[in-house]
C-alpha cells in the first residue's frame, strides 16, 4: 500500500522509475498490473509505457511490456542515470556541424546523440546499438554502425569484422567509454575484445575524448584500452577525486566536469 501511495502521490517520474524497478525485478509489467499497484487509471499506466518505449527503455506488448535490454545493460542505464544524461550533454557540445565521429559502445556514450538535436552534417562511426534508440529521429544524423558479433550484455558489436571495418574511416573526433581507471593501468574495459576495438577506435580519430562518470576512477578493469596520456579530453562529473584530476593535468588530460 505505501509503494501505490507514494508513487501516486509523487507523480509522473516516480511512476516511471517503479515500472522500471518493476522491469528490472521481474522483467515485463502488465498494464493492469501498473494499473492497481500505482494507483492510476489503465489509461495513465498506458502513457507511461508509451514514454518509457520512447526512451528506449521496454518494449510494448499485448497488455504490458518487456524489458528491451540485456539486464546488465538496463542496470548499468538505471544506475546514475541523471549524472550520465549531463556528462553525455556536455560530450555532445564537443561536436559540431559537419564532424565526423566515432561513438563507442556504452551507456553513457549512447546518449550523445539525444543532445545533437539541430546539428547538422554529423557522421557518426560506431558500434553502439543502444545509441540508435537516441540517433534514429535525427535527420542531421549520418550513422555507420559497423559490423560483426553483437554482444546482448554490451549492446554493441564486437570481434574482428568491427575491428577491421574501422581500417576504412578517420575522424575527428573519437568518444571512448570505460568501465574503469587507474594510474597504474589507465583507461581498462571489462572485456579484451571490447579494450582492442575502442583502442582502435582511438587510433583512428584525431582527438580521443573519454566519457565516463567519476565512480569508474579507482576501480581497475580487466584490460587496459589506453595509458592517460592516450587520451585529449576527459569528460566526467564533478566528483572526481582531486587525487585524479591531478594524474590528468599531469598527463596532459584536459578535464571536463559536467
Amino acid at each position: 500500500m505505501k509503494r501505490k501511495e507514494l508513487a501516486h502521490r509523487n507523480g509522473v517520474s516516480d511512476r516511471r522509475q517503479f515500472i522500471l524497478d518493476q522491469l528490472m525485478e521481474q522483467g515485463s509489467v502488465s498494464v493492469s498490473g501498473l494499473s492497481e499497484e500505482l494507483g492510476v487509471t489503465q489509461v495513465t499506466a498506458r502513457a507511461d509505457l508509451v514514454a518509457l518505449e520512447k526512451e528506449g527503455m521496454l518494449v510494448r506488448t499485448h497488455g504490458g511490456a518487456r524489458l528491451a535490454h540485456h539486464p546488465k545493460v538496463f542496470e548499468r542505464i538505471q544506475t546514475g542515470r541523471r549524472r550520465k544524461e549531463k556528462i553525455a550533454r556536455a560530450a555532445a557540445e564537443m561536436i559540431q556541424d559537419g564532424d565526423t565521429v566515432i561513438i563507442s559502445a556504452g551507456t553513457t556514450t549512447s546518449m550523445i546523440p539525444r543532445y545533437l538535436l539541430g546539428r547538422r552534417d554529423v557522421h557518426i562511426v560506431t558500434n553502439n546499438t543502444l545509441l540508435l534508440n537516441f540517433a534514429r529521429n535525427n535527420t542531421g544524423l549520418h550513422i555507420t554502425l559497423v559490423g560483426g558479433e553483437f554482444r546482448a550484455s554490451e549492446e554493441g558489436m564486437v570481434g574482428p569484422m568491427a575491428l577491421a571495418a574501422l581500417d576504412q574511416f578517420h575522424v575527428s573526433k573519437a568518444f571512448i567509454g570505460i568501465d574503469g581507471a587507474s594510474a597504474k593501468q589507465g583507461f581498462t574495459a571489462y572485456f579484451l575484445e571490447s579494450a582492442v576495438l575502442v583502442r582502435k577506435m582511438a587510433e583512428q580519430a584525431d582527438q580521443v575524448i573519454a566519457i565516463g562518470h567519476s565512480s569508474k576512477f579507482g576501480k581497475h578493469g580487466f584490460a587496459r584500452i589506453l595509458p592517460f596520456d592516450g587520451v585529449d579530453v576527459l569528460v566526467t562529473d564533478t566528483g572526481l577525486d582531486k587525487k585524479f584530476q591531478a594524474e590528468m593535468s599531469s598527463a596532459g588530460v584536459n578535464v571536463i566536469k559536467a
